[in-house]
């Protein structure tokens, strides 16, 4: 008889027994572990980190398309909204008319939006610009330099930037430009 075997079997039987307890706990409270896995996830995601480029100086940058130039650094000591877009961009056009209407609030305190348009195509951007009264200052880079510098990849995708350059604040995806609170802190800026 080989006694040496036997505790090897018992341990191996105790160990499908406790496996066995715990995934039928888990199976059977599948709700209890995504929420403890998402509760894990969005407390690493919210660990004081800040997007980058927050509280660093703006990159300055001159993009020229067929109509003109636009250089970041000549807006210095205004507020600038800087958003860049693209026409094929569903949220971008959805948050167009709200960032037409904020600068019309808010351009008489220093504000300016400075949207920045990725398309490829110029006859479909200016067809835009015309058809949804763009009234901004818009420039297009289809060679994505300027979003490039920023790290920016997803469109739409604002950077606010204060009267000395300094970006205060990130957004990514489409606001409502006209919100109280939007429109409370650009005019505390």
């Amino acid at each position: 008889m080989n006694f040496g075997s036997v505790p090897s079997r018992h341990h191996a039987f105790v160990g499908h027994i406790h496996y066995h307890n715990v995934v039928r706990h888990a199976f059977r409270f599948p709700n209890r572990i995504i929420a403890a896995i998402l509760l894990l996830t969005l407390c690493a995601c919210y660990s004081n980190s800040r997007p980058s480029r927050v509280g660093s100086p703006a990159p300055d940058f001159t993009v020229k398309d067929s109509e003109h130039a636009v250089t970041l650094g000549q807006l210095k000591g205004q507020v600038v909204v800087l958003n860049f877009w693209a026409t094929w961009c569903p949220p971008c056009i959805e948050e167009m008319p709200s960032l037409v209407r904020m600068q019309e609030q808010m351009k008489s305190k220093g504000i300016t939006v400075l949207a920045v348009s990725v398309d490829v195509d110029d006859a479909s951007y200016r067809r835009f610009l015309r058809d949804h009264n763009v009234d901004l200052l818009t420039v297009r880079d289809p060679d994505q330099k300027t979003n490039s510098l920023y790290g920016t990849f997803k469109f739409p995708e604002t950077y606010i930037i204060d009267r000395s350059g300094i970006v205060r604040r990130k957004f990514i995806g489409a606001v409502d430009w006209t919100q109280p609170d939007v429109l409370e802190f650009l005019g505390k800026l």
